[in-house]
């Protein structure tokens, strides 16, 4: 048996044709979709995949604002970028690119940022909005990885209700979010959060309809931890030098061979990350046509 594999980049561009459509709709009505990414510092990794983020969103016909601002950059600063941000009417979502340089209060500015406004789906008020709503629609921005490892299963035609998701990791990104997704009514899966510090791991995997790996710990799921068919999502990140060529190689949570015990499967790179980034346009989309609806 060989997995099906969940293809994030086909699915990720299946969304992206979806959100152009509705950008054109946007346009027609005046609106142009705004995104925005505040960047301190010159990190190579960094500006790689702020870059990639608007050449997406202007392929679909967002308006892309980049703000860049010096590694020395003072709190004061990075927070006044943000107060404009949060005024500007053709902003209709951004992100701080993380990690930021460590004389900065991170927490601080990330809580500056207007909820509404808020690309990642990360504010503290949007999870709290997140937390006490189980059974209604959502009007907030949700978490964007934890909604592209739901849509990238469902539009794979893998039905969630009634499921067991174990997820490995207890990171704010995914690992302590995803669980207030999956667990709304509209969802209807049953999740269980382990982390590096779960005594007998392997034995909850076991149990796992899905398991979300997201702990960052090179191939810590192994193929018999996996039970036969399960869905297995590889969002975990370790980067390590090949002593070979000296470039840094990434490597997920999910050992080798897991692929052929799992009944879906999706890999690191190729997977999740391809779907981040359109759930994060997605968000935008939808603050935008909020504007309008209000």
């Amino acid at each position: 048996m060989t997995a099906q594999k969940l293809d994030g980049r086909a699915t990720a561009a299946a969304i992206k044709a979806e959100l152009a459509e509705r950008v054109a709709k946007l346009k027609a009505a005046g609106v142009t979709p705004g995104i925005a990414t505040v960047l301190v510092g010159a990190d190579p990794a960094s500006q790689l995949y702020v870059g990639m983020k608007h050449r997406e969103s202007e392929a679909i016909g967002m308006n892309s604002i980049q703000v860049e601002l010096p590694a020395d950059a003072t709190q004061a600063d990075v927070e006044a970028e943000i107060d404009r941000l949060n005024a500007d009417p053709t902003c209709h979502g951004y992100i701080v690119q993380l990690p930021l340089p460590r004389h900065l209060d991170t927490d601080r500015i990330l809580e500056r940022i207007d909820p509404a406004k808020d690309a990642d789906g990360l504010h503290p008020t949007n999870l709290g909005k997140l937390v006490l709503n189980v059974n209604d629609d959502i009007s907030s921005p949700l978490p964007c990885t934890p909604r592209a490892v739901i849509e990238l299963l469902e539009r794979n035609g893998y039905a969630l209700a009634g499921t067991h998701v174990v997820v490995v990791g207890r990171g704010v990104t995914i690992g302590r979010s995803i669980g207030l997704l999956l667990t709304r009514r509209a969802v209807n899966a049953t999740v269980t959060l382990t982390h590096t510090g779960t005594r007998d791991l392997p034995s909850y995997l076991r149990q796992a309809d899905v398991i979300v790996g997201a702990a960052g710990v090179k191939h810590l799921v192994r193929p018999e931890d996996v039970k036969p068919g399960a869905a297995v999502l590889d969002v975990g990140v370790t980067r390590e030098i090949d002593p070979e060529t000296g470039k840094s190689k990434v490597f997920g949570d999910i050992a080798p061979g897991v692929e052929e015990v799992a009944g879906w499967l999706s890999p690191n790179p190729g997977g999740v990350g391809p779907m981040t980034v359109a759930l994060l346009m997605t968000n935008v989309v939808e603050a935008a046509e909020r504007t309008i609806r209000a």
